[in-house]
């Protein structure tokens, strides 16, 4: 597997097969593994947040979630066949799972949307294992009381919803006591499956416009995440192609 270190965190450039394959063996493995995906944002806060970037770093599995990471990989002179963005990778996976017999559980958004999304995949993969569910609103207190519920659960996949970086540091505290091989954050894509919010078509995601259509859908709340945080992404990677002539 060829990992390569991008302004700050490192980058697994494998397709989307080839890190199904990796996630099948870490499955076998039974050791729990917390997986991440990396974006143009998820750039800008580890750059100010170093536990956010020992968190990421030191996770064994770390895909291009973002159009910007390829291109700013392609950019700086690095390889990578593909981006591997966190929500097909999540519906991959369920498909996967309910091909192989691996046990689920999804935890996070709302309790409406977590169970339209539980009753989506079972209705589109009938022999999926789903080894149960929990909305994504408690107290920190409870925290470590839901883990033991996700390890009584027997477990082979966790999908955990919730945004960065929360979602980094509970499964970070709390994977041991999971004891569940691989746990992987969502984010948003619960609310996506379930319909809640829209994806960009297929031609804006090719075309690296993700981002643009998410902005449209909330362009107050977003403002800032794309257009400053973008601005500053794009200032990160020039200097590194300064620093490398």
């Amino acid at each position: 597997m060829t990992r390569t270190f991008l302004l700050g965190s490192y980058v697994d450039s494998l397709t989307m097969q080839e890190t199904l394959e990796r996630i099948e063996a870490i499955i076998h493995a039974r050791k729990p593994v917390q997986h991440v995906v990396i974006n143009a944002s998820k750039i800008n806060l580890m750059a100010t947040n170093e536990e956010l970037a020992t968190i990421i770093n030191r996770s064994p599995l770390i895909n291009a979630d973002g159009q910007s990471i390829v291109w700013a990989m392609r950019f700086l002179g690095h390889t990578i066949p593909e981006r591997v963005t966190g929500i097909d990778l999540f519906e991959n996976l369920v498909s996967e799972s309910a091909k192989k017999g691996y046990r689920v559980y999804y935890f996070g958004a709302t309790q409406e949307v977590v169970q339209e999304v539980v009753r989506i995949h079972q209705v589109k993969y009938p022999t999926l294992q789903v080894a149960g569910y929990r909305n994504g609103y408690f107290e920190e207190s409870e925290s470590e009381d839901i883990a033991q519920t996700i390890q009584q659960s027997q477990a082979d996949i966790v999908f955990v919803a919730f945004s960065s970086p929360k979602k980094e540091y509970w499964i970070h505290t709390h994977k041991d006591t999971m004891d569940v091989p691989f746990v992987m954050g969502v984010g948003g894509s619960f609310d996506v499956i379930a319909g809640v919010t829209k994806r960009a078509p297929k031609c804006m995601q090719k075309a690296g416009l993700e981002w643009f259509y998410r902005f449209m859908q909330e362009p107050r709340r977003m403002f800032k995440r794309y257009f400053v945080g973008n601005l500053s992404f794009v200032w990160k990677v020039m200097k590194e192609r300064w620093h490398k002539k």
